[in-house]
């Protein structure tokens, strides 16, 4: 791939920041991402939730971690995730 491609395609995977909430897979963390959304009628802002498995190549994620993952091609029937990086440490 050259180094032009490379650059379009990075540039059209999303990216987003969550919390691992499991670790007990190989190679796999299970990641919650949080969102807000404005209730239709009453305009309250309400917290909604989406838990997606990511993949983790070298087993550095911990539960309670803050992680960046990016989309990428599926690598399982419900992993199509990646972690970038680890954002923040979870307390020991």
């Amino acid at each position: 791939m050259s180094e032009e491609t490379k650059k379009v395609a990075e540039r059209g995977r999303r990216t987003v920041t969550g919390q691992v909430v499991s670790d007990k897979m190989d190679k796999t963390v299970s990641v919650s991402i949080e969102r807000l959304i404005k209730h239709p009628v009453y305009g309250k802002y309400i917290r909604r939730t989406t838990k997606v498995l990511a993949h983790d190549e070298s087993n550095e994620c911990k539960e309670g971690d803050r992680v960046t993952i990016s989309e990428c091609r599926p690598m399982s029937k419900r992993k199509a995730w990646q972690v970038v990086n680890v954002v923040e440490r979870a307390p020991e």
